[in-house]
């Protein structure tokens, strides 16, 4: 087949399929291929664009509230020199101030952050919730996007250092807000001639902050880092040093040069660490919800294939009589080919339309389906995330039409060389 294509075949093709159906033009089972096809391509780029901006908010969610990198201590064994016993001591940064420091010189590096972790109740109105508690200096926590975001949380941070900040769901839980007080327990506080007794505090919520990630509003409260170095007994040392960086997405090229400058028994654990197994298995099902979706683009594009076969059978005389008057093979052949392209160009374009309507309505969608359905269509507490947002991205559109457009040429390519080989003598026999 030439690949040139005459204006006069343009001109057929066209005629073809603007023809009604008493006249033998476009039949039942193109308009069915080419809804199918619209549908089929809407589906499949909505699909992407939601599964980008899940994706894309829930890693927003996870850099915009924690470290894009950790670098902390392992634990020493130590043996008593009386009795042999051998026990185990956890890591603690005693220099970390000077680590900080040789962390933040380090290329690419943004910057650094001391921080003192520890695990306590929350109580108040008689509502208690485990808590992770995080020990930060004001400057550090105001650093965060997500958590000092003014249209997610509310308070006072120049406040902080007399009280703390606590996430939204704890708010919820215990049924607090600004200038309440919370009780902090610890189990291991305070030290004794008897042991070690629990601490029990009590803190003034001087700011209430949403992250947008469930885990994280429900878990965590900050607190001063002095003070959470008397709590959690760390007098003097720091439990791990946050590091933030220029490039998060490429942060494994920090875990060696930060291992060297950290020094002996540092070690490294990144964002990629603690979900990357998330973010592969959301990558694993991109992948397989594009074959599933590809799959109904090409059931649609076979009826195609149907559609020209009934419109070659309708236009047997008219190929015979452009046969006798000089068509050749190859024109015939590129007339219906452009009849089958068109409905896969017109209905590829139509759903690129309706998908990206849909991508960029979704999060309205969303909201009126939770409306119907009392919250139950979106739990937060389930996909960890409070919205379902849609990245429309142009690889992705890129995808969808190629995929649509291909699929529909190849099944056009059957029933075009059927109506090119046709003779025109028969074809005229019975007329």
């Amino acid at each position: 087949m030439a690949i040139g294509f005459s204006r006069y075949e343009f001109m057929i093709a066209w005629r073809y399929l603007r023809a009604r159906r008493a006249e033998g033009g476009v039949s039942v089972m193109t308009w069915i291929s080419l809804i199918g096809i619209a549908l089929g391509v809407m589906a499949l780029i909505a699909t992407l664009a939601v599964r980008a901006g899940f994706r894309a908010e829930f890693v927003d969610t996870i850099l915009g509230a924690n470290a894009h990198t950790t670098v902390y201590m392992a634990p020493r064994q130590i043996t008593n020199e009386y009795t042999d016993d051998v026990h185990v001591v956890p890591g603690r940064i005693a220099d970390y101030e000077e680590m900080a420091a040789r962390l933040a010189e380090l290329p690419g590096v943004t910057r650094t952050a001391a921080v003192i972790k520890g695990q306590v109740m929350a109580s108040a109105n008689d509502s208690s919730n485990v808590a992770e508690v995080f020990g930060i200096r004001r400057a550090d926590l105001e650093a965060m996007p997500r958590i000092v975001d003014p249209e997610t949380s509310y308070g006072d941070l120049d406040r902080f250092g007399e009280g703390i900040a606590i996430g939204s769901g704890i708010a919820r839980e215990l049924g607090v807000g600004l200038g309440d007080r919370i009780r902090l327990i610890a189990p291991e506080g305070a030290r004794t001639a008897f042991g070690t007794t629990p601490r029990v505090s009590a803190y003034e919520v001087t700011y209430v902050f949403s992250a947008g990630r469930y885990d994280i509003d429900r878990t965590r409260i900050y607190m001063p880092l002095e003070e959470a170095q008397s709590y959690f007994n760390r007098e003097g040392v720091a439990d791990e040093i946050e590091v933030f960086v220029e490039r998060p997405e490429q942060v494994d090229e920090w875990t060696l040069p930060l291992m060297q400058a950290a020094g002996d028994l540092a070690q490294v654990w990144n964002w990629r660490d603690a979900s990357g197994s998330f973010l592969s298995a959301l990558d694993m099902e991109d992948d397989v919800m594009f074959v599933i979706l590809s799959v109904l683009v090409l059931i649609a594009s076979m009826n195609i294939t149907s559609g020209l076969i009934m419109l070659v059978k309708n236009k047997g005389r008219d190929i015979g009589i452009l046969r006798t008057m000089g068509l050749t093979e190859a024109s015939v052949l590129r007339v219906f080919f452009l009849c089958g392209a068109f409905t896969g160009i017109i209905g590829t374009l139509a759903g690129v339309l309706l998908g990206v309507l849909l991508a960029l309505n979704v999060e309205n969608i969303m909201a009126a389906l939770n409306a119907l359905t009392g919250g139950g269509a979106w739990q937060p507490e389930v996909r960890g995330i409070y919205r379902l947002p849609a990245e429309l991205r142009a690889w992705d559109i890129a995808r969808a039409v190629g995929l649509s457009l291909t699929l529909s040429f190849i099944v056009t390519i059957f029933p075009a060389r059927r109506a090119a080989r046709m003779n025109p003598v028969e074809a005229l026999r019975y007329e």
